[in-house]
């Protein structure tokens, strides 16, 4: 499942279909046939999601390639079809031990390092204090045959933004070279603009503006970077995975649901990985105050859902126009994939072929931004193809998250990052930034009087979003993205 630049299709008007293939949006509005228009259907489903689905954009008229997928374009008829190679197959392996998967998944690894290793020019790796990162490094070092320069981002507002502790313990136990950046809110305020240009149209969280810092940190020192990107998806390493089966455990405890045929989790095994949910609590307070056991496909998209389920932030024009029960049949689609039998698959499924190509998206432009090269040898399809086949239960044993993954690497990492319970995913201060210097900016781009004549948001519950955005909200961050991405490419 290796990394591509994304590759869009183009209706031009109102001449006959054409289709073309560019690196960037901006070449392709420079084609004078082609009117630079948002698709409002999908700005709400960005606006729901944080990140558009299927191989729709922001932009109408203009699609994405789909994962897995080729274009064959015959220059002399001007057919043009698009065609799959390949695609996640989650029929499982009931035959093999854990035995068998955790050694193959050890070689597959290594030796997926070891080819993205090679390079002509200075190479470095991504650290971040995480399980993945922090092993993409250590398998980096023991193969790389010279010390390996790592890059670490934190940030100065408190110990919840700065996992450095983690990453520094990970370098000196490889005597790698530690590089740090700590983004401050000015840059976050002067960048931001342009990296919503890089971006082309805006995709996942607030990750995007330490990303790029560390790329920018990272293009200093070399040419190429090895990352963790894709772990979290591919080994199951979400909380809200944890957050799901909890409910599904007591759903199945009370009523005897047999859902899955039997649930992969039950209660009794849960119960000693809900201290990962610790800090996760208000966000199931929420997950919980409207609903509970529905089916599974309405739990998951409760999880996802940014919106956080209401309009208060839009006029009610731009919130009458938004088709929910679309945007939900969409995600249906995707989510209950025939293939995907259990809670578990579905959801790693689901997160793997819509929710990391907007991560990867991120991690393409702000590294070409720099002009670097990222890496993922996690998502190397071999080992896509075993992780997919392996029973859930022995994936997400107990809803113990990244089980395998520990089973097969767990002696190569320190204790400390092996045992973590507060993996954080770099969250970005936003919140406190919107009460200090950010708040002029905030209001800058939201309470602008191009942004009032444009219609979508409700002036006073705006203003009161940039007073109170809770910590780790993404409201906020959707909206500033989505009225800087009008302001760049639409206006």
């Amino acid at each position: 499942m290796s990394k591509k630049r994304s590759i869009v299709t183009v209706q031009l008007h109102p001449e006959p279909a054409t289709e073309l293939a560019s690196d960037e949006i901006k070449a392709l509005l420079r084609h004078p046939a082609l009117r630079a228009e948002p698709d409002f259907d999908s700005i709400h489903e960005y606006l729901t999601l944080q990140y558009v689905l299927d191989n729709d954009t922001m932009f109408k008229g203009i699609n994405k390639g789909p994962p897995g997928h080729f274009f064959d374009l015959d220059l002399d008829t001007r057919k043009f079809e698009s065609k799959k190679y390949w695609v996640p197959d989650f029929t499982v392996d009931t035959f093999h031990t854990q035995e068998y998967f955790v050694y193959q998944l050890q070689h597959l690894l290594e030796d997926a390092v070891k080819i993205q290793l090679r390079s002509d020019v200075p190479l470095g790796a991504y650290l971040s204090g995480g399980m993945d990162s922090s092993l993409v490094a250590i398998l980096a070092s023991s193969n790389s045959g010279s010390r390996l320069a790592t890059f670490t981002g934190a940030f100065s507002e408190g110990p919840q933004f700065d996992e450095t502790p983690y990453a520094r313990e990970v370098a000196e136990s490889i005597s790698a070279t530690m590089h740090e950046v700590y983004p401050t809110e000015q840059e976050f305020i002067d960048l931001l603009p342009k990296l919503i240009y890089h971006m082309d149209e805006p995709a996942a969280g607030p990750g995007l503006f330490p990303q790029y810092m560390v790329s920018r940190l990272a293009a200093q020192h070399v040419k190429v970077v090895l990352g963790g990107q894709g772990g979290d998806e591919i080994f199951g390493g979400y909380a809200r995975y944890v957050i799901a089966y909890f409910e599904q455990a007591i759903k199945g405890a009370i009523f005897e649901s047999v859902e899955e045929g039997e649930h992969i989790v039950s209660l009794k095994s849960v119960l000693p990985n809900l201290p990962y949910l610790r800090q996760y609590a208000p966000m199931m307070q929420h997950f919980w105050k409207n609903g509970l056991f529905e089916d599974m496909d309405h739990r998951y998209f409760r999880l996802i859902n940014r919106s956080e389920g209401d309009c208060d932030l839009f006029t009610g024009e731009f919130c009458r126009s938004s088709n929910t029960d679309r945007i939900f049949h969409r995600f249906q689609k995707a989510f209950n994939n025939p293939n995907t039998l259990s809670y578990y698959n579905k959801m790693v499924n689901y997160d793997m072929t819509c929710g990391l190509p907007a991560l990867l998206q991120v991690e393409d432009r702000m590294s070409m931004a720099v002009s670097i090269e990222s890496r993922v040898p996690l998502l190397d399809r071999r080992i896509v193809d075993l992780v997919t086949t392996i029973p859930p239960a022995m994936k997400f044993q107990g809803a113990e998250m990244k089980f395998i993954l520990k089973r097969a690497f767990g002696n190569r990492l320190p204790p400390s990052v092996l045992n973590r319970k507060d993996k954080m995913g770099f969250p970005v201060p936003l919140h406190l930034w919107a009460k200090n210097k950010a708040k002029g900016f905030f209001q800058d781009v939201l309470l602008s009087q191009s942004c009032r004549q444009r219609g979508l948001f409700n002036t006073s519950d705006v203003e009161r979003l940039i007073r109170d955005e809770s910590a780790f909200g993404r409201r906020l961050w959707g909206l500033v993205n989505l009225e800087l991405w009008f302001k760049t490419f639409i206006n």
